[in-house]
C-alpha cells in the first residue's frame, strides 16, 4: 500500500493537464481545457479539465474525478499503478509500505485539527460572540466569501471553551496538547486554550489538509501578547516544510508563471480578496530550502514583497539567496514606507498592487541600489565592503545564465575584474584521502568556557546592537542548540524583546530567563563577537563536511561521487574564506564604528 501522505503529495504536485494531455488532445478554453471525450465517440468537445480544482468532467459519459481516476478508467490501471505513474512524472518517489501505514499514526492528529477548524469557523459565523471578529474582518476588507474560502475562524476570548468542547467529544487531551491547541502551565491548575480572542488561519498542506493554525489577535486591549501566534511543531506540522496558502495558490502560480512571497497570513488573504491569488507566505520564520523547493515545482519566478525596513530587507535578501540556491529567480517589490501588501490592497485594490509588481527589481540590482543609496561605492574600502555584501548572492545563484549576468553586473559596478570574481567563487581542489571514511573533526573550542552559541546569545540579549550584525552572518539554522535557536529567532522578530511571547516552549522560556539573569562580564568586544560567530559557522561547516565524507564513501555512482566532491570543495572554500575574512570584517563593520 502507498501511504496517504504520499498519495496527497502526488496529487498536489500533479500537472493534470499534462498527464491527461498525453491521451486527449486538449485546447485552452478560458481557465479550463477541453477536448473530445476519450470514453465515447463524439464530434463536439464535451470533455473538460479544470486545473485549478485538479479534476476532469466528461459530460458525454458522465465520468469525472481526479488524475488517478482518469488513468484507472481510461488506461485500466490499478490505483497503485496510477499513483506511481503520476508520481514518476511529478518528481515524487512512490514506494509501497507493509504493515501499519505512517498515515494511520497521524490520523488522531488530523481528527483533532479538523475538529478545531470546524469549531473555530462555527464560533466566527454562527456564534453571537463572534460579532467583533466579523466586524474586524469586514474592516480589513475581507468579505465572508473570501474568509470562508480560506477557512478563517475565531477563537473565543475565554480560557477553557475549546478544552471543554473537545473533552465532551472525547478527543485525546495528550494529542490536543501536542498540536498546541491547549497548553499546560505550572501557573494554572488545568489545561487552557492556546488561541484566545484571535482570528484563526488554518495552515494547510499542498493537498488542502489542515496541519495547524495561525492566530491574529483581535482585541487591542490585550497588551503584551504577540500579534500573531502559530501552532508549535507536532508530528503533523513542520513549519519549515509548508507555505501558507500554497494549496489554493499552486495552480495560479503555474498560470501566472510567478509566485508572490509575502510575510503574513493577512497579506495572502487580502491579496486574494482583490483578485491576486498567487501569493503565499512562510510561517513566521526565515524561508527554508524545503519551502523554496515547493515554489520551484510551480514557477521559477518569485517576487518578494516584504517590509522595506531594515529587518524586512534582511529577511528579503536571506530568502532571495535561498531561492537562488534552488534554481529560482527572485525579484524584489518595494512598497511605500509604512505600507504592506494588506494595506495597499485595501487602499488601492488589485491595480495598485499590480502597479508595484510591474516595478519589481531583480534582487542583485536591488542590493546594488541600496548600497548606492548608502554611498558604499565612494571609496576603495567601502567598495570592498560592498563586495562582501554582494558575494553571498553570487555564490548562491545556481542558474548558469543568471550567474553569468550577475558576474558581469557586479564586475561593472565594483570595477573588479570578472576573472577575480570568478576566482572568488571557484571551489578549492582537495587532495584525495587514503580512506573513504573521514575521521570526525574535533568540535570547535569553547569561547571563554561557555561555548560559542551561548556566548553569542548572551551578547545579543545584553546588548541589542549586535543583533543586526549577527543576522547578517548567521541564521537560526546555524545554531545547534534548539532553545538558543528559538531565542535567536525571537530576537530577529522583535529587537526589543524582554520576555518570550505567550505560547513559547517552557524550555525556551527557562533558557531565556537564565541568560537574562546572567550578569557575568561577557567582555562585549568585537573580537569576542567575531570569534563566536566564526566558531558557530565553522562548526556547521565541519558537520556538513563530515556528512559529505560519509556520502562520498557510500556513493557507488561516479557521477554522484563527483557531484558530492564538488560540493565538498565549495564548502571547504567557504570555510577558508571564513577563517581569513569573517573576523576582520566583523571588526571593520562593528556597530560601534
Amino acid at each position: 500500500m502507498i501511504p496517504d501522505t504520499v498519495v496527497e503529495e502526488v496529487r498536489a504536485r500533479a500537472d493534470i493537464v499534462g498527464v491527461i494531455g498525453e491521451f486527449v488532445q486538449l485546447k485552452k478554453a478560458g481557465k479550463e481545457f477541453k477536448g473530445l471525450s476519450p470514453f465515447k465517440n463524439e464530434r463536439t468537445p464535451s470533455f473538460y479539465v479544470v486545473p485549478a480544482k485538479g479534476f476532469f468532467k466528461d459530460f458525454s459519459s458522465g465520468e469525472s474525478g481526479d488524475v488517478f481516476h482518469f488513468l484507472m478508467k481510461h488506461q485500466g490501471m490499478s490505483f497503485v499503478d496510477a499513483v506511481k505513474y503520476v508520481g514518476a512524472r511529478s518528481g515524487v518517489d512512490v514506494r509501497e509500505t507493509r504493515g501499519r501505514r505512517p498515515d494511520d499514526l497521524l490520523r488522531p492528529y488530523r481528527e483533532v485539527v479538523a475538529f478545531a477548524n470546524a469549531f473555530f469557523q462555527e464560533r466566527l459565523w454562527e456564534w453571537e460572540g463572534g460579532a467583533g471578529a466579523r466586524e474586524y474582518l469586514k474592516g480589513r476588507g475581507i468579505e465572508r466569501a473570501t474568509a470562508e474560502e480560506f477557512g478563517l475562524g475565531y477563537a473565543p476570548d475565554e480560557w477553557r471553551t475549546f478544552c471543554d468542547v473537545a473533552a465532551v467529544h472525547g478527543l485525546d487531551e495528550n494529542i490536543i496538547t501536542e498540536t498546541g491547541l491547549v497548553k499546560i502551565s505550572d501557573k494554572h491548575d488545568k489545561p487552557y486554550d492556546a488561541f484566545r480572542d484571535r482570528i484563526t488561519f488554518p495552515i494547510e498542506s499542498e493537498a488542502g489538509r489542515v496541519l495547524g493554525f495561525g492566530g491574529r489577535l483581535v482585541g487591542a486591549h490585550r497588551k503584551g501578547l504577540p500579534k500573531y501566534l502559530n501552532s508549535p511543531e507536532s508530528p503533523l506540522f513542520r513549519k519549515g516544510e509548508v507555505l501558507y496558502g500554497i494549496g489554493r495558490a499552486k495552480n495560479h502560480l503555474r498560470r501566472e508563471g510567478a509566485s508572490l512571497l509575502v510575510e503574513g497570513y493577512m497579506d495572502v488573504v487580502s491579496l486574494a480578496a482583490v483578485g491576486i491569488r498567487n501569493a503565499v507566505a512562510p510561517l513566521g520564520t526565515a524561508l527554508t530550502e524545503q519551502q523554496a523547493d515547493i515554489l520551484s515545482r510551480y514557477a521559477k519566478e518569485v517576487r518578494l514583497i516584504f517590509d522595506s525596513d531594515p529587518a524586512g530587507l534582511r529577511a528579503t535578501f536571506r530568502a532571495a539567496d535561498i531561492l537562488l540556491s534552488r534554481g529560482l529567480h527572485p525579484s524584489v517589490v518595494t512598497l511605500p514606507k509604512g505600507e504592506d501588501p494588506d494595506s495597499v490592497a485595501r487602499s488601492g485594490g488589485e491595480e495598485a498592487i499590480r502597479g508595484f509588481l510591474r516595478q519589481s527589481v531583480d534582487v542583485l540590482d536591488r542590493k546594488i541600489g541600496i548600497l548606492e543609496e548608502r554611498d558604499w561605492f565612494s571609496s576603495i574600502e567601502k567598495t570592498r565592503n560592498a563586495l562582501d555584501r554582494l558575494l553571498p548572492t553570487l555564490r548562491a545563484v545556481r542558474d548558469p545564465q543568471l550567474r553569468d549576468i550577475y558576474l558581469a553586473r557586479v564586475a561593472e559596478r565594483t570595477e573588479v575584474r570578472r576573472e577575480t570574481l570568478e576566482a572568488e567563487l571557484q571551489p578549492v581542489a582537495t587532495p584525495r584521502r587514503s580512506t573513504a571514511r573521514a575521521t570526525p573533526r574535533r568540535p570547535a573550542p569553547k569561547v571563554h568556557g561557555r561555548g560559542p552559541e551561548r556566548t553569542l546569545l548572551l551578547l545579543l540579549l545584553h546588548d541589542r546592537k549586535w543583533v543586526e550584525p549577527a543576522s547578517e552572518r548567521i541564521g537560526p539554522a546555524d545554531l545547534e542548540d534548539r532553545t538558543l535557536r528559538a531565542i535567536f529567532e525571537m530576537l530577529l522578530d522583535d529587537l526589543e524583546l524582554r520576555s518570550p511571547p505567550e505560547g513559547a516552549d517552557p524550555a525556551v522560556v527557562r533558557r531565556f530567563e537564565e541568560l537574562m539573569a546572567d550578569k557575568e562580564d561577557t567582555d562585549p568586544s568585537e573580537r569576542l563577537f567575531a570569534d563566536a560567530v566564526a566558531q558557530i559557522l565553522t562548526s556547521g561547516m565541519d558537520r556538513r563536511l563530515d556528512v559529505l565524507d560519509r556520502k562520498i564513501g557510500d556513493a557507488r555512482d561516479d557521477a554522484r561521487k563527483l557531484e558530492l566532491m564538488a560540493e565538498k570543495d565549495r564548502l571547504r572554500r567557504e570555510k577558508l574564506d571564513l577563517g581569513v575574512d569573517w573576523r576582520r570584517a566583523a571588526v571593520r563593520r562593528s556597530p560601534s564604528s
